[in-house]
């Protein structure tokens, strides 16, 4: 079987077999289509290693009501084809798998069937269609964003209605984009002084453990601030090289994360400290700070003093909402556990007790 992108056999799935199928057996039927469920196929990094597991002929159809889905799951269970470009369209690995491995003997196929506002409650906990408040966007993971915006729709029969919620998904509101960068650079500044103290007692790996969390906080911070969901781990440092204005933090975190000693690991954190500090005041949402790095106090460390930015931040912001609000940003600035981030009634609630302080 010849290789091709997710994307591309999920779209020939559906204008070749699913779109004709419910054209002949279900005609005038409303829906929309697409691929936005998760996988690394919605990011466009999909490789012929991604084919192991959850991959294969599929796509999503989100109906207008739910008395639309038992017909159309009904129409595809009894007639889709066995295989589409090769690809078998059945997938096997039981229950506790999103779709398993594409197997000729799979139980079941890649073609699901929602009605469009349930589908979103549960992967975000609340119907975007009603409007996002600050507490939903705060209670909604990145990654979830990501998957959200990106993939694709194949076709968009409910009044645009798929089409309208991706829309409103694209990105925060700018008040609550000043707090979660604002609670970005306040990660920053707690932790920015502490890779060079562990060096100085003689704490390598103490030390290198600490700028690799301030290089993950940094990198989140650019994409953030050029408008991008920052995906999850293993897709961050893809995502992010492929900015176009990455090359320079690349550069700099390379030399703060490789082989050399302190000063060499120092020289690369201010670099890409400073570096980050320049696209935020490059972005006109506050006040625009001195980037220059500068002696944590007396000791003999430089550091950003990110504090400034987290200040200048807070003061840009006009929601009553947010004004006020510790600067503890979105659940997955404060929390990194796959087993709450992954589900939305779990992150909503961590989310709801943070904002409760």
């Amino acid at each position: 079987m010849t290789f091709v992108p997710g994307l591309t056999l999920a779209r020939r799935f559906h204008d070749e077999v699913v779109a004709p199928l419910l054209g002949r057996r279900l005609p005038g039927l409303r829906y929309a289509a697409g691929l936005l469920d998760g996988g690394s196929e919605l990011l466009g990094l999909d490789t012929p290693r991604s084919t192991d597991h959850d991959w294969g002929p599929r796509t999503q159809l989100f109906v207008a009501t739910a008395a639309d889905v038992a017909p159309v799951r009904a129409v595809l269970d009894a007639e889709l084809p066995a295989e589409f470009l090769g690809w078998p369209t059945r997938f096997t690995g039981g229950p506790t798998v999103r779709l398993g491995v594409a197997r000729a003997d799979g139980e079941r196929h890649g073609v699901s069937v929602d009605e469009l506002g349930a589908w979103l409650r549960d992967r975000l906990g609340g119907d975007p269609q009603a409007g996002m408040t600050v507490a939903d966007w705060l209670a909604a993971p990145t990654q979830r964003l990501a998957e959200l915006t990106g993939g694709a729709v194949f076709h968009d029969g409910l009044d645009g209605a798929l089409t309208a919620v991706r829309a409103r998904l694209a990105w925060y509101p700018d008040d609550v984009w000043r707090h979660v960068l604002a609670a970005g650079w306040q990660r920053v500044g707690q932790a920015e002084h502490l890779a060079g103290r562990c060096a100085e007692v003689g704490d390598e790996l103490g030390s290198r453990v600490v700028t690799a969390g301030l290089a993950r906080d940094l990198m989140r911070l650019g994409l953030l601030l050029h408008r991008r969901w920052p995906p999850y781990a293993k897709w961050l440092g893809t995502v992010f090289a492929a900015l176009p204005e990455s090359a320079p933090l690349v550069d700099a975190l390379a030399t703060a994360l490789g082989p050399d000693g302190w000063p060499r690991r120092q020289a690369g954190l201010v670099r890409a400290l400073e570096t980050v500090a320049g696209w935020t005041n490059d972005t006109g949402l506050a006040a625009p700070v001195d980037p220059a790095a500068r002696p944590f106090h007396d000791r003999p460390f430089l550091v950003l003093h990110a504090e400034r930015f987290t200040a200048a931040l807070r003061a840009a912001i006009t929601d009553p909402a947010l004004r006020d609000r510790p600067p503890v940003g979105g659940v997955d600035q404060y929390l990194d556990n796959v087993d709450v981030l992954t589900h939305p009634d779990r992150a909503r609630r961590v989310a709801a007790a943070v904002l409760a302080d």
